[in-house]
């Protein structure tokens, strides 16, 4: 394997860790995620974020501005300041890039996802 590979592998492990995350809220929630709005660095990659998509098989969403963190900074100093009088206000700010929309088959989500799962649990028996 090359560069290449531990490139795409990592990328691939980020989906897989979206995965287990979504599953794990709406195990707890009762209700099932409509979509993911998505943010930060990562969130530039399209390959990244097309297989996330495909593999919780909802549409994620990249918004313009990736940085939300420090935007919703802003946001709360500008709220406790008065600058913005409501949080209907900053709604009209968020603007939507792109969305992704799920492409893969179920049959493949599954096998991939099994693939992750048992890696996974060779990594904790790993001694």
């Amino acid at each position: 394997s090359g560069k290449a590979h531990i490139v795409r592998a990592a990328l691939e492990s980020i989906a897989f860790r979206s995965v287990d995350v979504v599953s794990v809220m709406e195990k707890d929630s009762w209700s099932n995620l409509t979509g993911m709005k998505v943010d930060g660095g990562a969130s530039l990659n399209n390959f990244l974020m097309q297989f996330q998509c495909d593999l919780i098989d909802r549409e994620v969403i990249r918004p313009v501005s990736i940085e939300t963190t420090a935007m919703g900074a802003a946001f709360l100093a500008g709220l406790a300041s008065g600058f913005w009088q409501n949080i209907d206000e900053l709604k009209s700010i968020w603007k939507k890039d792109r969305s992704f929309v799920p492409a893969m088959k179920q049959d493949e989500r599954d096998r991939l996802y099994s693939g992750w799962k048992k890696a996974v649990g060779r990594v904790l028996k790993w001694n």
